[in-house]
């Protein structure tokens, strides 16, 4: 008793089936992929607002104006 006639007749019954499966499973991970992609971008845009942030108040809290910052640390980094 062969199974091999068993198997290759389901497979060509069920085939239709298993291909359906498959770009199921294949349109999941590409949702999947775009999601954690889109996710990242707005992390990603949230840090940089953060920083901008966080350079403001240093600004403020260091009591010069962003132009006086920049032309300090110009001269600071050219030296």
């Amino acid at each position: 008793m062969s199974l091999v006639p068993i198997a290759t007749a389901l497979i060509e019954q069920l085939w239709p089936y298993l291909l359906a499966g498959l770009m199921a499973i294949a349109g999941l991970w590409t949702a999947y992929a775009k999601g954690k992609a889109s996710q990242k971008a707005r992390q990603v845009a949230a840090d940089a607002a953060a920083r901008t942030e966080a350079q403001k108040i240093d600004d403020a809290v260091a009591g010069r104006a962003p132009d006086d910052n920049r032309a300090r640390l110009g001269k600071w980094a050219k030296s």
